[in-house]
């Protein structure tokens, strides 16, 4: 564990990650736009519903550090120059379906909120971006990649889940479906090439037998964490599993609601299930 990073270390072969519920607000952060209105951003309580996890023998990472200050689910060439007040040294990404969210404000480093509201009103310096990639984005893919290699080591597969929260309905600058009205539950393989089907669809029906509505990878495929660590040909399976906010918290107040706790033991039969799969035989 380093500051801003909490990790459990497992003995099964499941890994949970949640790169975006930090509510540590480091004093360099330096933002100009209201904090209640920035902590709209975050998976707010993810690590709350998947608590139960470490007792179970599951790996568990987690950041401290906010998505908006550092987001660990972006490649650190995703990089908004427009931000900065000088010369980028380090590689760019140029991929147009990459570039969509830093389009959207939503690069390595966030300009604007899901609402398109700024976030600065200065630039920020080169170094302090690099600082920012060194002290979060650096330790934290290193543990989660730390965390599947033992899991794959101990048992010869491994499965990995990358643990996130959406809004009942998709802001402006969020997505590429301003407005849009999320199922319960996402589920994410980026069209398959970061897991089997099979185990996609195991997930999915899991869900829906809860009497949850499930998407599969629309609007969310899957980013930087499941694309780096997956590799379904090895038995290096990653999805990226999203949970609608309206099931677990007053998106306004970020308080837990009624449902907090039922939606907390349906993840547990979830990943319960998961523990009994082994995905070399589906």
């Amino acid at each position: 564990m380093t500051d801003l990073i909490r990790t459990w270390a497992g003995t099964t072969p499941l890994v949970l990650d949640s790169p975006h519920s930090g509510t540590f607000y480091p004093d360099d952060f330096q933002h100009a736009c209201d904090l209640a209105v920035l902590r709209q951003a975050e998976d707010t309580h993810v690590d709350k519903l998947y608590d139960f996890a470490p007792a179970l023998g599951v790996a568990w990472v987690e950041a401290l550090f906010p998505r908006s200050y550092l987001d660990a689910n972006r490649n650190t060439t995703e990089i908004d120059t427009s931000l900065l007040d000088g010369a980028w040294p380090g590689p760019v990404a140029t991929d147009p379906a990459v570039l969509s969210k830093v389009r959207l404000g939503k690069g390595l480093i966030w300009r604007s909120t899901d609402g398109g509201l700024p976030i600065y009103q200065r630039r920020l310096g080169v170094a302090e971006v690099q600082e920012r990639i060194e002290r979060c984005w650096v330790p934290y893919h290193a543990a989660v990649a730390q965390a599947i290699d033992a899991a794959h080591a101990r048992h010869g597969y491994s499965l990995h889940i990358n643990c996130h929260s959406m809004p009942a309905v998709a802001s402006s600058h969020a997505t590429d479906f301003p407005g849009e009205a999320h199922a319960d539950f996402v589920v994410g393989n980026r069209d398959h090439s970061t897991s089997s089907p099979a185990l996609a669809e195991l997930i999915c029906e899991h869900l829906r037998g809860l009497g949850y509505s499930v998407a599969l990878n629309h609007p969310y495929k899957g980013v930087e964490l499941v694309r780096r660590y997956s590799h379904p040909a090895s038995h290096r399976h990653s999805i990226q599993l999203e949970i609608n906010r309206k099931l677990y918290m007053d998106e306004s107040t970020l308080e837990p609601n009624a449902g907090f706790d039922g939606l907390r033991a349906h993840l547990q039969t979830l990943v319960q299930r998961l523990l009994t799969v082994d995905p070399r035989g589906l």
